[in-house]
Order: C-alpha cells, then structure tokens, then sequence
C-alpha cells in the first residue's frame, strides 16, 4: 500500500490510537508494540499528519530560528509607545 493512500485511509481515532501506543510503547489492549509495529505506527502518523495537520502541528515540527535580522511582526505589534 503507498504511503499516501494509507495515511488517506486512517481515521482520527485510529491516528490517536497509533501515537500513543508510540508514546506508551503499548497497544491499547496492553500488547507490546514490537519494533517492526512500531516504525510503521511512526510512518503512518507523520504520513497521517502531512495531509490533516498544518506543518507547525506535526510530529517533530521545529519552528525556524530567528536571527538578528528577522523581524518578528506579532512583538512589534505588542509594543505600545506612550
């Protein structure tokens, strides 16, 4: 199965399913996850998050860094001058 077609076939509740038996190491029966459930658990969520969520909500998001010359528009706009 292709990666997209199986993140478009996985439903919400099986995505939440799916990252915390990542979390917890567990299926929700109390099964453990083996290695092999696990990286497919991983690939499933990412692929999963990739159609459903915006970027800064995914797994492993890191937002970008800022540096002197960046301009950070939302604390300008903070800064009320008396």
């Amino acid at each position: 199965m292709q990666t997209d077609n199986m993140a478009n076939q996985i439903t919400p509740e099986v995505y939440s399913s799916f990252k915390r038996a990542i979390e917890i190491g567990k299926w929700p029966d109390g099964r453990k996850l083996s290695d092999e459930q696990r990286a497919i658990c991983m690939q499933a969520i990412i692929s999963y998050e990739h159609l459903h969520l915006p970027e800064e909500e995914r797994t492993g998001y890191i937002p970008p860094k800022k540096t002197a010359c960046s301009t950070d528009r939302d604390s300008e706009q903070s800064i009320k001058w008396k």
